[in-house]
């Protein structure tokens, strides 16, 4: 395997080399391209990946069988496609053998999904030097009519024409000075771009929010805060602190749609200060560490859930909301940085269920209501110090799960580890730099009990029970998210540059590789002509990069 590897190496190489050699002036895309639909994203084409997560429910799964259990092993690396440097946390789109991919410092590409070429190319022009500070991660972009969507870090949303890389239209959502930025892309709802806005650190004259708009013109639809306003429902959640000082609640994750409920899920972030003591309250503060349900016509709240009220270490939920219908219930399964799986029924936002993979030290969950409570000596105090666990990135981050039908088992990366340190209370000034109003005095990483040697995992939980069905350590943190495919596939990798596909009932690595760098965004798979694909974004600098794999043209024979 290792000469395998090595060979296939040389050619990834040489590949990226072609690539770079071969970039210049885009070219318009010579070839058939079909409009997509509202139709189309709710029910996509096995062979593409139209959105974040594949579908609009979050999964992270595709139908796709050609690579299965049983072939997998004779997978081949067919070619490789440099990306810009920078953060790389990606997730290429694929619709009619086109591949469309956000690379870091907001420049989209269009290259051909069989062979890698490019056809086009978008890259952002910023003004100034100041936004060298801006975060330019783009973690996804959207597909719909025939657009692509970017969602920029000077809090623009860019259309580009899907065959030819041209700007239909730039819209100013927010003013980049104050802070405001996207860091992943949009969902398409109804002929609408649906979009969470981040950027609300620091303390500023207006907060967070969600916004829609139109797909053809970029004209905004509706906007609705994060953050409850002074004499707004909620509103007395933050105590009696003035608007400027309700900060947080950024929607830096793509959210998730229904269509049997016509509800779209977003989540926020922990509202900032992180620690109660820093925030001057120790209110609700509302919508922070939430889900929300919205109309997406409209904008109106229809319910909420906030999974811990007021909380306090940095720890929130913002991640993906992965939409099952569970025990004859529309559910909405949400795990964020506790390694707290919550259930919730997405139709009503009741409460339904709690499964704790058991790392966290610091809050016990009531099992029939969900009710939140700290434990002892967990809630920050000026100069105390604190130990609790898990640290401030989380049991698990951005990488998303993946949720595997037959099986019923959510597919989670998660990285156990604890925080020593402390709070202090703060001067509130407005317009401050983040690491100003974060509260903390001094904080660093420990070993967690369970993972004395800083071991990441790929863990499967049964979303029944909440039981883990298996685990799969790792040598360091997984900064890939999981993906599943119809062929009884779980896809996942490490830090050390590790890429491995497993079989999703027993977790048997059943193919492993290992690339230039480390997987670092979105797995993904898509088929064209007949053939099965895979494609996953590497690096975290400038070893940016997306490699694809396939079953070689003709059968191996054994």
């Amino acid at each position: 395997m290792s000469t395998q590897w090595r060979r296939q190496t040389l050619v990834a190489v040489l590949l990226i080399v072609i690539t770079i050699v071969a970039g210049g002036v885009a070219a318009a895309q010579d070839r058939d391209f079909t409009p997509v639909t509202d139709a189309m994203l709710q029910d996509p084409d096995p062979a593409d990946w139209l959105n974040w997560r594949r579908t609009l429910d979050g999964w992270g799964y595709s139908p796709l069988d050609q690579i299965n259990t049983d072939n997998v092993h004779q997978l081949q690396l067919v070619w490789a496609w440099q990306l810009g440097p920078g953060a790389n946390q990606t997730t290429p789109l694929v619709h009619d053998g086109v591949m469309y991919i956000a690379n870091p410092q907001n420049i989209v590409q269009a290259v051909d999904a069989v062979t890698g070429d490019r056809l086009w190319q978008y890259t952002r022009e910023f003004e100034t030097e100041e936004d060298g500070i801006i975060s330019r991660r783009s973690r996804s972009i959207a597909i719909y009519g025939d657009k692509i969507y970017l969602n920029t870090s000077d809090a623009h949303i860019v259309a580009l024409d899907a065959r030819t890389g041209e700007v239909a239209f730039d819209h100013t959502v927010a003013d980049r000075a104050l802070g405001y930025r996207y860091t992943s892309g949009p969902i398409v709802v109804n002929g609408n771009i649906v979009a969470g806005m981040s950027g609300c650190e620091r303390f500023k004259e207006d907060v967070c929010f969600i916004s829609a708009h139109d797909a053809e013109t970029g004209a905004e639809v509706w906007r609705t805060s994060t953050i409850a306003r002074p004499g707004e429902p909620g509103g007395d959640s933050w105590g009696d602190l003035p608007l400027q000082y309700r900060a947080g609640a950024d929607s830096w994750i793509p959210g998730s749609y229904d269509p049997t409920t016509n509800l779209t899920y977003w989540s926020t972030s922990q509202a900032k200060p992180w620690a109660r003591l820093t925030r001057g309250t120790d209110g609700d503060a509302l919508y922070s560490n939430s889900v929300l349900a919205l109309n997406p016509e409209t904008g109106e709240l229809e319910w909420y859930y906030q999974f811990v009220p007021g909380e306090t270490h940095d720890l929130d939920d913002v991640f993906e909301s992965v939409l099952i219908d569970h025990a004859r219930r529309r559910s909405l399964f949400k795990m964020g940085k506790m390694g707290i799986l919550w259930e919730i029924d997405r139709t009503t936002g009741a409460f339904v269920a709690a499964h704790d993979l058991g790392y966290q030290t610091l809050i016990d969950v009531d099992p029939d209501t969900g009710q939140v409570t700290y434990r002892p000596g967990t809630i920050p105090q000026p100069g105390v110090e604190l130990e609790f666990c898990p640290d401030f990135l989380g049991i698990r981050n951005w990488p998303a799960s993946a949720y595997h039908p037959e099986t019923q088992a959510l597919y989670i990366p998660i990285h156990p580890t604890c925080v020593k340190g402390m709070f202090t209370e703060i001067e509130k000034e407005l317009h401050a730099p983040y690491y100003t109003n974060s509260g903390w005095l001094s904080r660093g990483t420990t070993a967690h009990p369970d993972s004395p040697d800083h071991r990441g995992h790929l863990v499967a939980m049964d979303i029944n029970s909440g039981e883990i069905l298996w685990r799969h350590s790792m040598t360091t943190r997984p900064r890939s998210a999981a993906l599943t495919t119809g062929g009884g596939l779980v896809v996942g990798a490490d830090t050390d540059r590790h890429l491995y596909f497993h079989d999703a009932a027993t977790g048997d690595i059943l193919f492993q590789t290992r690339l230039p760098g480390s997987v670092q965004g979105f797995p993904m798979t898509y088929a064209v002509g007949g053939r099965q694909y895979v494609a996953v974004p590497v690096g975290g600098n400038r070893s940016n990069a997306v490699y694809v794999f396939a079953l070689p043209e003709q059968p191996v024979r054994r």
